[in-house]
């Protein structure tokens, strides 16, 4: 098969560093080395990996337009895109971190599978499902 996984996702938004400190500071995420790349950002990882790009609306805009690179339009919601699912192993750790930070989640079990869930949106409005699956 030509691919074999997801690498990263690019959120745009307005304020970087408050989109940044809701992945860090609520979900765990750390923040790495990150390349001069024309334009305002951060990287967040996982395991070692650049999974989430953040990039400011305006900088990164101009940044593609000068490259030729079509923009996504600022709209509400997400479009197409409905979320971006992460699987985790402390549901209760994540649980207490979103109580802590005062943020509306939605959580949902499904026993007969063996899978606890917690959906919430980042600062930009973007879906997120977090998943703990049950160890067999």
């Amino acid at each position: 098969m030509p691919l074999n996984r997801m690498e990263h996702f690019l959120v745009m938004t307005d304020d970087v560093d408050h989109t940044r400190d809701f992945y860090r500071d609520v979900l765990g995420f750390a923040e790495g080395p990150r390349p001069d790349l024309g334009f305002l950002g951060h990287w967040l990882y996982l395991d070692g990996t650049a999974c989430i790009h953040i990039a400011d609306w305006d900088t990164y805009t101009a940044h593609s337009n000068r490259l030729g690179i079509p923009v996504t339009k600022p709209a509400p919601g997400t479009g197409a895109l409905d979320h971006v699912a992460f699987t985790g192993d402390d549901y209760d750790e994540l649980l207490g971190r979103l109580q802590r930070h005062g943020l509306n989640f939605h959580p949902h079990d499904s026993p007969a599978i063996g899978l606890r869930q917690i959906f919430l949106e980042d600062p930009n409005g973007l879906k997120l499902e977090l998943n703990f699956w049950s160890k067999r």
